[in-house]
């Protein structure tokens, strides 16, 4: 058996080189002339990567289920992508186009529902709005009975409800309520737990009895009045074993007990210019979840250069989402004096403020605010963002500012928020993400 090494014209790499492929021979036999099974599969990839201009470098023909997805990925991100609906596919090139019709999008909206996953789905469907311009077809019942529901498309909704139809508004309406019960249903219960408990231990008291004594907290107050237990002569050395003692505890720290009134007030201050909108969508489930908890007394105020109280809407977060206005600028200052002015306990208060801090208002002003709410007592707790994405652009010297304050801005995702507020409510330490910058 000889081992030769040939250059196949006909066999490339996705970068159009030659490729040399090593094959062993029997004396006598031919050499095998069709890609191995590995080699086609690996084609096959590129050539779903690279798109159908590679179509030639590759020799990869795609069909069925294949070629079904990469029409699906060239309407989408072709060469052309960036155009508006309308665009076509030119001859022999490669262009982005959903055509102008509402039945062309929701056939598109179908096959990607059919050959990608939900997650894959959601993203390419804010790739279509985002290069196509195709928020002004979401205004169609047909359309939005069609799209996948998530939290962006929710944002998208939310900024284009004041030029929505009629015939639009409930079927919009159906669609907001979906995502919003999903989200209810997954950060709920942990929510409640999570700040039931903080609630709790919030509300010591100094001669608890004995069921409601908190003993880690009582253990750590008494470590002063630690006596050594006296033992046998001559054990663990004069007059007492090694290691061992015990704890006066002179003084009792408790759990208080379940009260009718509430124990803290939150008030949830939320910017509600356009790059905020999957925070908006969170923070109203949140508000909403915190309405609903007795020991709680939850306001929700959101702004732009306007001020809007939206507390007497919190049972409905659906209501909420559709009493904002997605879009303009924005004026911290205000929306902050605003909260201020509502603020009767500061010592049980905690004030969270949900914005990008690109501030349009007076900025020492805020800065002032800030400042006199936490010298009354007020726990304030700043976050650049309260969604899945991460830190979203943001202004670093307000960030900077507030920092030096002692309200460092950091984003938060849904899933940290009750931690957050937990601490918050307990007066500790916030639990800062550790990769975000905070000052």
């Amino acid at each position: 058996m000889t081992t030769t090494t040939t250059t196949d014209p006909g066999a490339t790499d996705p970068t159009g080189e030659t490729m040399e492929r090593t094959t062993a021979q029997a004396p006598g036999t031919a050499r095998p002339t069709a890609p191995q099974a590995p080699d086609a599969e690996r084609l096959r990839r590129w050539r779903m990567v690279l798109g159908a201009d590679s179509a030639d470098s590759t020799g990869c023909t795609l069909t069925g289920q294949d070629a079904a997805m990469d029409g699906a990925l060239n309407a989408l991100y072709g060469g052309g992508a960036g155009k508006k609906p309308g665009g076509g596919r030119g001859a022999g090139g490669r262009s982005a186009g959903l055509g102008a019709s509402a039945p062309s999008v929701a056939r598109w909206l179908g096959d990607i529902r059919t050959y990608f996953p939900s997650s894959v789905v959601q993203v390419m469907q804010r790739d279509a709005i985002d290069r196509l311009g195709l928020a002004a077809l979401l205004l169609e019942p047909e359309m939005l009975e069609a799209v996948e529901a998530d939290v962006h498309l929710v944002g998208t909704l939310l900024s284009l409800n004041k030029a929505m139809p009629e015939t639009t508004k409930e079927t919009a309406r159906a669609v907001v309520r979906k995502v919003v019960e999903d989200l209810e249903k997954r950060l709920e219960s942990r929510t409640r737990a999570t700040l039931t408990g903080a609630l709790d231990r919030s509300a010591r008291i100094s001669r608890p009895r004995h069921r409601d004594i908190d003993w880690n907290r009582t253990i750590r107050a008494n470590l002063k009045n630690y006596l050594p237990v006296p033992g046998p002569a001559g054990a663990g050395g004069a007059g007492g074993i090694e290691g061992r003692g015990t704890i006066v505890p002179e003084r009792l720290i408790g759990y208080g007990r379940a009260s009718r009134s509430a124990k803290k007030d939150v008030v949830l201050c939320i910017d509600q210019s356009g790059s905020m909108a999957a925070s908006v969508v969170y923070a109203s489930v949140f508000g909403a979840v915190l309405a609903s908890m007795r020991t709680l007394s939850t306001r929700l105020v959101v702004f732009d250069t306007a001020v809007a109280d939206l507390t007497d809407q919190l049972d409905d977060p659906v209501d909420v989402l559709f009493g904002t206005q997605l879009g303009g600028g924005t004026d911290i200052n205000r929306a902050l004096a605003y909260c201020q002015s509502k603020i009767t306990r500061p010592a049980d208060t905690v004030v969270v403020l949900i914005s990008d801090l690109y501030e349009g208002g007076i900025r020492d002003e805020m800065l002032k605010r800030v400042a006199v709410m936490k010298a009354s007592g007020v726990q304030f707790v700043t976050l650049l963002a309260l969604s899945d994405e991460g830190a979203p652009a943001y202004d670093h010297e307000h960030a900077a500012a507030l920092g030096a304050l002692g309200a460092p801005a950091f984003a938060c995702t849904p899933d940290l928020f009750p931690d957050v507020m937990a601490a918050a409510i307990e007066k500790r330490p916030l639990p800062i993400p550790d990769k975000e910058p905070q000052q």
